[in-house]
């Protein structure tokens, strides 16, 4: 019999096609698994230990999630937990868990599983010579890994088969690689390895492979030979195409994926569509390697304020970034006269919205918009400074001239007060993979009954 796992989504909080969903639970699944996260978003959930999505929305579908986890009768996972799989976004969804379990009056064998790690665990590592880095990355040492302010090991397929040992009906799992909880049932059932992760990869982000990326749901089988997977909205199709593209996505080569104890290589593999829906791959290959994880870790990197002005007069929408550079040169001449601040102490970064926002200097078209948005990004050792900055910096980012014998221009600011504290700004610091003796050795297992 194939390993069938049901993927409600590419994360939680995404959205899922409702009727999908039920269709793939009729299908009787033999394990339900789901995303909470990753590091798209950038530092700043693994920095702050928090998600990025609303509670209210994550409780709204995982109670559907739960409520499908009941009527399959099989076990439902989620990996990378609140985002980014800290500690504390683990104990943050198993509090959800708990309310849900509470309202829906389910009785529940609950697994946590936890990746983070203390400095003091990734030193001692270090100067064992258990730390690689990648590329890039990042001189570490003993004094910036204490400067860390969560740091995460992404577990792999042995830390959720760990998981599913201890007869869970939920496993809320810190840190993973998106693969891992796909992959973890099928290999334990002693389906082929190749085509576990490559299914496992393939599915990470739901519907995405398939003609209707927003439809969320997909199903896969595996077995001893290869993998099926097919979507399960109507309308929606995998084709060879669609398959085979996944492994471009958040993969630096198309065709090998790295993974804890090995790689997954995919030059061999043939795909076939079986039908208008579905699509099958064999041919997947997994090279056994040395055991290491990846570890991720962010620390704070500053604090910074924002403000936000308009330009619409055509003078100086044309000449919008020789006013910013000639005001940028202004302020850091009135922030040492008044302040009293070394210029290497804070930065300020122009953005110009509609201009060069999104590339800089590397932007290569040009055009006239109608009005610029100037967005000023402070950046200080503390949020005190970078405030006072963001104050100083105020009326002149509202009525600054281009030249000496003007009128004094009068820009917009589309709020008020111009000025936003945005808090602590977080950097990753570490792209490292650290060698393990046993796959358990940097993670943790906690079980409980619930009832309700």
């Amino acid at each position: 019999m194939p390993t069938r796992i049901l993927i409600p989504s590419g994360v939680l909080c995404l959205g899922f096609d409702r009727d999908a969903l039920a269709r793939g639970v009729a299908a009787k699944p033999d394990l339900i698994a789901i995303d909470g996260g990753s590091t798209d978003s950038g530092p700043w959930s693994l920095g702050a230990g928090q998600s990025k999505y609303a509670r209210s929305v994550t409780k709204s579908e995982w109670r559907e999630l739960m409520l499908a986890r009941a009527t399959a009768g099989v076990p439902l996972v989620i990996g990378t937990a609140g985002t980014c799989g800290a500690d504390a976004c683990v104990d943050w969804m198993y509090d959800i868990t708990l309310e849900l379990a509470a309202e829906l009056g389910q009785s529940l064998r609950i697994t946590r599983l936890y990746s983070g790690q203390t400095a003091a665990i990734v030193t001692d590592a270090l100067h064992a010579g258990r730390i690689k880095p990648l590329h890039p990355a990042p001189d570490i040492s003993a004094e910036t890994l204490s400067q860390m302010n969560n740091i995460v090991a992404l577990a792999g397929a042995e830390q959720i088969q760990a998981a599913l040992n201890t007869g869970a009906d939920i496993i809320i799992a810190g840190r993973t690689t998106d693969t891992a909880i796909i992959a973890a049932l099928p290999l334990m059932r002693g389906d082929h390895a190749g085509a576990a992760w490559h299914g496992a990869k393939v599915a990470e982000c739901g519907a995405l492979c398939s003609t209707n990326p927003t439809s969320g749901v997909i199903m896969v089988d595996f077995d001893d030979a290869g993998f099926t997977v097919e979507p399960l909205a109507t309308g929606a199709a995998c084709t060879p195409h669609s398959v085979s593209a996944h492994m471009l996505y958040e993969n630096s080569d198309p065709f090998i994926l790295y993974e804890p104890g090995g790689h997954l290589d995919v030059t061999g593999t043939q795909y076939h569509a079986l039908d208008a829906t579905r699509v099958r791959a064999t041919g997947s290959k997994w090279v056994p390697g040395p055991y290491t994880i990846k570890l991720e870790g962010a620390r704070a990197a500053g604090y910074q304020t924002t403000l936000l002005a308009v330009l619409r007069d055509a003078h100086y929408v044309s000449n919008a970034a020789l006013w910013v550079e000639k005001l940028g040169a202004f302020l850091i001449a009135l922030i040492t006269k008044r302040m009293g601040l070394d210029p290497a102490t804070y930065d300020l970064d122009f953005r110009l919205i509609g201009a060069n926002a999104t590339l800089g200097a590397m932007e290569n078209r040009t055009g006239t918009p109608v009005e610029v948005g100037v967005l000023l990004i402070i950046t200080a050792p503390t949020q005190a400074i970078a405030s006072e900055i963001g104050k100083l910096a105020n009326p002149h980012l509202l009525h600054y001239p281009l030249t000496v014998g003007e009128e004094l221009p009068t820009f917009a600011f589309p709020y008020s007060p111009a000025g936003t504290d945005r808090g602590a700004l977080y950097e990753f610091a570490l792209n490292h993979v650290m060698h393990l003796d046993d796959p358990m050795q940097a993670f943790s297992l906690v079980t409980t009954q619930v009832s309700p």
